[in-house]
């Protein structure tokens, strides 16, 4: 009750005219972080100290939130597994500070469950990946968002399942932690301009394939077309067409850690575009910890 108290005497401070009672009250609340946001909200919507009051309530809070993100995310980096679902809802806690990882987690099991319900081990890699285009894209309807490619929405993984809707990094991120949770060889592959899925070769198929893929790679994925099935000699040519020289990292799976920088980098993209600046710098400092 004692550090209650307190709390709420600092926060009665805010609207004080002094900047440097204000930079004091500042300095103090970010040292208490998180635990001060709940309080600081119920201020804003109980308490009638004006504008001022308002604004530094609301300019702290998004500094709290935008501080225990940069934390998770660098906690994140330095992890031994860099759990990708992990780190894209990270991400989304950026824009959506309450979200709720317990919604977005379980949607995804039942997705999963769905998919392991029709799956059985006799099925050859093509079969599987049929099982899965079936239940993600025509049982739940998820599709590229081609109308508005360039939404921010697009990255976030709550509002690309609220929506249905994604770009070619969020609909891959989500089909790959499906399918890995599935003990299938899936993972990410970071084209210029798009973004691909590689099914690995993990029981040696390729070695009775006379075009077999050196890079290990047994298939490719475009979860932007609904799962559609690609082969390296795709890939060549899409680097043809946009004239960029292929290198061994096209062909290949990348990192989670190069997932989520791709992720930031698109967010920066799509928030220039709206010209929203703030965002960008935020963006851009989330993405140097990565570095």
């Amino acid at each position: 009750m004692k550090d209650l108290k307190s709390l709420q005497a600092l926060i009665a401070l805010m609207d004080d005219p002094d900047e440097q009672v204000y930079a004091h009250v500042r300095d103090r609340l970010l040292e208490i972080g998180p635990d001060a946001v709940e309080l600081l909200e119920s201020s804003w919507e109980e308490k009638d100290y004006g504008l001022l009051f308002q604004s530094r309530i609301e300019t702290i809070i998004h500094e709290i939130q935008f501080e225990e993100c940069k934390r998770q995310l660098v906690s994140w980096y330095n992890s031994s597994t860099k759990d990708l679902l992990k780190g894209a809802i990270i991400i989304a806690k950026y824009q959506y500070p309450g979200l709720d990882e317990k919604q977005v987690t379980d949607f995804i099991e039942r997705i999963r469950r769905d998919c392991w319900l029709e799956l059985n081990p006799n099925m050859t890699a093509f079969e599987s990946i049929r099982i899965i285009n079936k239940v993600l894209f025509g049982q739940y309807g998820f599709s590229g968002n081609s109308k508005n490619y360039n939404s921010p929405l697009n990255s976030f993984i709550n509002t690309v399942i609220e929506t249905k809707k994604g770009n070619p990094l969020s609909l891959s991120i989500l089909y790959s932690i499906i399918a890995q949770e599935l003990k299938l060889p899936i993972y990410g592959v970071n084209l210029p301009n798009h973004f691909i899925l590689a099914y690995m070769d993990n029981n040696g198929v390729n070695q009775f394939i006379s075009n077999g893929n050196e890079y290990g790679v047994l298939f490719y994925i475009n979860a932007f077309s609904k799962g559609s099935m690609l082969q390296k000699d795709d890939i060549t040519q899409f680097l043809s067409s946009i004239q960029v020289a292929p290198l061994a990292s096209h062909f290949q799976p990348c990192s989670n850690s190069d997932i989520i920088r791709r992720m930031l980098t698109n967010l920066v993209s799509s928030f220039q575009q709206v010209g929203n600046l703030e965002k960008v710098n935020e963006l851009i400092e989330l993405r140097s910890l990565l570095d």
